[in-house]
């Protein structure tokens, strides 16, 4: 008796559960991880090489130190609030948008108090900010 080997197709690989199995391992591993890495980088702050401005016109000079308290043209504020900062450029200013406004920062100044002072003098409608710079050390070659 002879059988005949009967046929048989190939049945479809189920790729149904192959694409679940991956789908949750995606989701597991954006879970698990973390994407953000706090470093810590290293910032100077940059010289200019230009020359000082000889503007004799009256100006604001907003001075930042290293805690964050304010002082204008000498005066220091009471506080380093941005309402009271806001007073006293009004009062110094005497509602003179137009008077250019320079801005002193101590190198080590969190830069949110910089970014604060910017941010009130723009409200009031200063256009002409100016962000002081110390001159560049000279470097001795000889030294080196």
């Amino acid at each position: 008796m002879k059988f005949r080997r009967q046929s048989r197709e190939l049945e479809p690989m189920n790729l149904i559960s192959l694409i679940d199995v991956m789908f949750f391992l995606l989701i597991f591993f954006m879970l698990s991880s973390t994407f953000t890495k706090e470093t810590h980088l290293g910032v100077e702050l940059p010289e200019a090489k230009g020359e000082p401005s000889t503007d004799s016109k009256q100006q604001i000079e907003i001075v930042i130190s290293e805690q964050g308290s304010f002082s204008i043209n000498g005066q220091s504020l009471v506080n380093n609030e941005t309402d009271t900062l806001r007073a006293a450029i009004l009062k110094t200013s005497e509602g003179k948008t137009d008077m250019p406004l320079l801005l002193t920062a101590d190198a080590k100044t969190p830069h949110q108090f910089v970014v604060t002072a910017m941010d009130v003098a723009g409200q009031l409608g200063f256009s002409r900010l100016s962000i002081t710079s110390r001159q560049p050390e000279a470097v001795d070659i000889k030294k080196k």
